[in-house]
């Protein structure tokens, strides 16, 4: 693939991109472009409308934008495009850049396009898309040269469509093992190092309440420790910590799941968030340390499994009794979270899990939940996920909550065993693990991390958290 800038599309052969602004359903005069006049009743740049036609063997597909267009939605529009319009797509795509356009909605255009070759069907026969192709080539027509900018924008939509694919590939085929090997050979390729403890590894460090979750599982776990390190500077970079739910399957354990088991794969979604933000961050090579762990077990259902009313240990030597164990998801990341504080010390963290209903029942489909009692650190989440259209909204840690996670024969109990309050009583669970951190905030994600749109049938993934962690770390 190559991906460079030209003046102009003056002795180019291929596909013609051309975003255009709405103007008006009644203009007399109508639009012109490369001696084409489109009629304003046929084409005035509606959103979400497209034109094609085919001059001197070139194909022009003009795209309407709307009045006006921001990141997450232009996104969307050229990804629908490629994933729509591929049968047009040839070796060649030039996008024409409208004057308006500024490197974010660049970005977007490009990043949006390529994400748009994401196929779900992994297991069918298909043919590959255009872009697949090692010949591609992708031209952006401007006086401003833009080809490092659309690189920039390759790279955040190869980590998306990675994420993507993690989430939705069968569980009997990413498995725990699955995982800790995708991190080891993204490690190689782009550049961070890798550690995993296995089972007895898991012991001997003492994250009982991780190893607790996949006791009724045949499949090892794995606790993955990724690190990023930037090259060297004389300045002090900031160090970031990440956690990522990793649950390959979640049947909900002796607490079986009554619905909706189908979609359990999606439940490392979190992780998947970290892994593809990993790779993101090393490919951009950002000026910043990140310490970033993904704790990957199944929640299966065996004469092993943990029991509810259980208390078992953590890594933190807090004692946790279990009243759900379909709550499983807050056990794997609390160990996460303990270990990452205690021995790395990061100055923020971020943990990211498809971690409650409530929080689908408070937000539906629409932001994900964030918990932090930071309020700097909850503002510029916020804005980096507005931005690009991933948006979140804040609950409260108030200690109102507390008593809920109380426990009368152990430290804290993994469930309040109340009907409400779901999503909140889980990050105060978390909290309780993170030693008093300053800067810590948690996402619930399960309202966006997989769920239906326009590019599959069936429920597929997102990749939430990706470009919002990258661009929020990208930003401190």
């Amino acid at each position: 693939m190559q991906i460079k800038t030209i003046p102009n599309i003056t002795g180019f052969s291929g596909t013609i991109l051309i975003p255009v602004f709405e103007t008006n359903f009644n203009n007399i005069v109508p639009f012109e472009f490369d001696g084409i006049a489109i009629p304003s009743k046929i084409f005035y740049g509606k959103k979400d409308s497209v034109y094609l036609i085919e001059k001197d063997d070139h194909i022009h597909v003009f795209i309407g934008l709307g009045k006006t267009i921001d990141y997450p939605s232009l996104k969307t529009v050229f990804r629908r495009i490629a994933t729509k319009q591929r049968d047009f797509l040839t070796h060649s795509v030039a996008i024409v850049i409208p004057e308006p356009f500024d490197e974010p909605l660049v970005e977007a255009t490009v990043s949006g396009l390529f994400l748009g070759a994401y196929d779900l069907g992994h297991y069918k026969k298909k043919d590959g898309h255009p872009f697949e192709s090692a010949d591609f080539v992708l031209n952006l027509s401007s006086a401003t040269d833009y080809t490092d900018l659309a690189k920039r924008a390759l790279k955040i939509a190869n980590a998306q469509i990675e994420a993507l694919q993690l989430v939705d590939l069968p569980p009997n085929t990413v498995t725990p093992k699955y995982l800790s090997n995708w991190a080891h050979e993204s490690g190689k390729a782009f550049g961070f190092t890798v550690e995993v403890f296995g089972e007895e590894a898991c012991r001997i460090h003492g994250l009982d309440a991780f190893m607790a979750v996949g006791k009724g599982s045949d499949k090892e776990p794995q606790f993955v420790i990724m690190q990023y390190e930037p090259e060297p500077t004389s300045a002090k970079v900031k160090h970031i910590g990440l956690v990522g739910k990793g649950i390959t399957f979640d049947t909900g354990g002796l607490n079986i799941k009554t619905a909706g088991m189908v979609h359990m794969k999606s439940d490392m979604a979190g992780g998947a968030a970290v892994f593809g933000a990993m790779q993101l961050i090393a490919d951009l090579k950002l000026p910043v340390k990140v310490t970033a762990i993904v704790p990957c077990c199944e929640n299966a259902v065996d004469n092993k499994s943990f029991q509810p009313s259980d208390v078992i240990k953590s890594y933190s030597n807090h004692t946790i009794e279990i009243i759900d164990t379909d709550a499983e998801g807050r056990l794997i990341l609390a160990d996460g979270l303990s270990y990452l504080i205690k021995n790395y010390k990061p100055e923020i963290v971020v943990d990211v899990a498809t971690l409650t209903g409530s929080a689908v029942g408070t937000f539906g489909y629409e932001c994900a939940a964030l918990f932090t009692n930071n309020d700097s650190l909850s503002g510029k989440l916020q804005k980096t996920g507005e931005a690009i259209g991933e948006r979140m909204w804040p609950l409260p840690l108030w200690d109102a909550y507390k008593p809920d996670i109380e426990s009368e024969i152990a430290d804290v109990r993994n469930w309040s065993g109340k009907p409400i309050a779901g999503a909140i009583t889980a990050a105060k669970f978390l909290e309780y693990f993170t030693d008093g951190h300053q800067a810590w905030a948690h996402l619930d994600i399960a309202g966006v991390a997989f769920g239906d749109d326009e590019f599959a049938k069936s429920k597929h993934a997102t990749a939430y958290g990706v470009h919002l962690l990258t661009k929020f770390i990208e930003n401190l």
